[in-house]
């Protein structure tokens, strides 16, 4: 099988996937309310591809290469709304949209939190 077209036919895929990829996929714009207050809305993002491809025989006896190539690809996009992320004043919470499932969904939720902890420590230790 010839890498070159291999390499071709995952080139592609790959591009196409990359013009795909945006960061306000993942987090959106945020929009700002009449008091102030900040909302970003926050979502997952799963990316997935897959290709392949095979040499055959040529049938025509006056073609310069004995084989040819076959192959083909495809990518799936997953975007999931997660949540909204508030900034109000001094305070950041997320608001997620569903209930949490999983350790990461937890993480996330108490990241601002533990960033406004790890602030508070900061000024603290500065004055």
């Amino acid at each position: 099988m010839s890498s070159k077209n291999i390499e071709e036919l995952l080139g592609a895929t790959i591009e196409e996937i990359r013009k795909s990829v945006d960061t306000e996929a993942v987090i959106g714009q945020a929009i700002t309310t009449e008091d102030g207050t900040i909302v970003i809305p926050v979502s997952k993002v799963a990316y997935g591809f897959a290709s392949g491809g095979s040499d055959f025989p040529v049938k025509n006896p006056n073609a310069k290469e004995t084989f040819g190539f076959g192959g083909g690809g495809g990518a799936g996009v997953s975007v999931t709304p997660v949540g909204f992320l508030v900034i109000a004043g001094n305070n950041i919470r997320m608001i997620q949209i569903e209930p949490y499932n999983n350790s990461i969904d937890r993480i996330i939720e108490a990241t601002p939190v533990i960033i406004d902890k790890i602030s508070e420590k900061i000024k603290e230790f500065s004055a």
